[in-house]
């Protein structure tokens, strides 16, 4: 049976590094509509509820077909909340409702860019691998450095310098996999016993490098507004 799924995302009306990013037009659309669209445009049926504290945010999410039942209380929305305990908000008020979910996937608007079967890919491999949670990664060469622990010492890598690999040799094995913080899909029990969206029996979701992007500077909006443009075929002065 097809887990009951409740999809997160969830948007501040505050952001120091590019202020109001949330709603910025990011080729041609408002930033969080890019990921709803996303996740309604999916086969699975997504029960996607947008969580923000912000009026004019929530306008422009119940516009683009996303649920917003409620407006985020302050307490959830400072520039110190973490994630886990806004998404446990948004599973107590589905509870509330009688629809607890089974597994809930979170999705960040800062990283718009995921292709067309992305989000149902993640579900297939979710429920075939039969995991506790699900951790959208990207691929990294293991060329990685780190620095000398003490004056005098010698950095050291995490690969053998002896013998540098070839890039084309790579076997998956060989690669670190960093986390996009685009997507994570996890068992609702999960949050509940141990509030992380992380645990249990983790899967990683390998997903292109362009689906990395995460913004954060307005250097980051620029790429990600590119990289939006050529997915859609739409030229972007």
């Amino acid at each position: 049976m097809t887990p009951r799924i409740l999809c997160v995302i969830p948007v501040r009306g505050g952001s120091k590094g590019v202020p109001r990013k949330n709603e910025r037009l990011v080729a041609g659309k408002p930033l969080v509509v890019w990921t709803i669209e996303q996740a309604l445009a999916a086969d699975y049926d997504l029960d996607v509820l947008v969580s923000t504290d912000d009026e004019q945010l929530a306008a422009i999410a119940r516009e683009a077909g996303a649920d917003v039942p409620f407006l985020r209380p302050a307490e959830l929305a400072q520039d110190a909340t973490q994630t886990e305990p806004v998404i446990q908000h948004a599973i107590e008020y589905r509870t509330t409702t009688g629809l607890r979910p089974d597994a809930v996937m979170l999705l960040q608007a800062t990283s718009p860019v995921r292709f067309e079967r992305t989000i149902d890919r993640a579900v297939e491999q979710f429920i075939s691998a039969d995991i506790d949670s699900l951790v959208g990664v990207v691929p990294q060469t293991p060329f990685f450095w780190h620095p000398p622990a003490s004056a005098g010492l010698s950095a050291t890598a995490e690969y053998n310098p002896a013998a540098r690999p070839l890039r084309q040799d790579l076997q998956p094995q060989d690669y670190f996999y960093k986390e996009t913080g685009s997507l994570y899909l996890t068992r609702t029990e999960i949050y509940e016993r141990e509030r992380n969206r992380i645990g249990g029996k983790v899967g990683l979701f390998v997903m292109d490098e362009a689906e990395g992007i995460d913004i954060d500077t307005f250097v980051d909006l620029r790429i990600a507004e590119q990289v939006l443009a050529d997915l859609q075929g739409t030229p972007n002065g």
